[in-house]
């Protein structure tokens, strides 16, 4: 309806005055033991905001998607960015779709559904695992003919991950740098933070803080979080640091 879309774009708006460089839509919850949504609810979740952001919004839009069907949806009203928590394995007919539409791609690591992937964090390493299955999905886009300067990886944090997976992939970010693309990280308020700190959901700000700045100074460059503005100000602090270190 009309009163939620103009929530959403106040919401936006907000976001982009913080700081905000890009905007991410979704219409599926990705939370552990989420039900997956119609193609059809999702596409009439995140449309009607999209047609109004393309013209009222400066910034690039991503839509948040594992089906191809909407993120053609999304692509067709403006949207320029495709980020997949499946990595492009959910919907095979993804990464030839953001091939067609020279889309910027977001490929992250994870493993089944929402509703599934909680019993699927058994790895023999998880570090090597991930960047090990995030080259399967830079092999799959390299097949749809994705230009390679167009992808970002995304380890997926809380995706299929317990919280010592999260914490000990943080700390050894730098190592997804093998790949050779940008790296982006999603700390933002999980459950991680909240299992060391005893908070709840939306008092998760100091330590995603904390997240992102360890996960810049391991090399991550772009952060996809709730709370904009402090996010900024850390990022932009750290950022000065080391280069007067350099």
């Amino acid at each position: 309806d009309l009163g939620s879309v103009r929530d959403a774009m106040d919401r936006a708006l907000t976001m982009i005055r913080g700081g905000a460089e890009i905007l991410d839509v979704g219409g599926e919850s990705t939370r552990p033991g989420a039900l997956e949504v119609s193609t059809e609810e999702e596409v009439a979740r995140v449309l009607p905001f999209l047609k109004e952001a393309v013209q009222e919004i400066s910034v690039p839009l991503s839509i948040d998607t594992r089906k191809a069907a909407v993120a053609k949806a999304a692509l067709d009203a403006g949207v320029e960015v495709v980020n997949d928590v499946s990595g492009m394995r959910h919907d095979r007919e993804m990464a030839g779709l953001a091939a067609r539409y020279g889309a910027g791609v977001v490929l992250s690591h994870m493993r089944g559904t929402p509703a599934t992937m909680a019993g699927e964090s058994e790895y023999g390493e998880v570090v090597g695992d991930v960047i090990s299955e995030l080259e399967e999905s830079l092999e799959l886009a390299r097949r749809a003919r994705i230009e390679r300067d167009r992808i970002v990886v995304d380890p997926g944090l809380g995706f299929a991950k317990t919280g010592d997976h999260n914490l000990t992939i943080l700390a050894r970010l730098g190592e997804l740098g093998i790949l050779g693309r940008p790296v982006l990280v999603g700390p933002s308020r999980k459950r991680f933070i909240g299992a060391l700190t005893g908070v709840p959901e939306k008092e998760r700000v100091p330590g995603t803080v904390a997240a992102c700045v360890v996960a810049y100074l391991q090399g991550a460059r772009i952060f996809r979080v709730h709370d904009v503005e402090p996010v900024v100000q850390a990022l932009t602090v750290t950022r000065a640091m080391v280069e007067a270190a350099e």
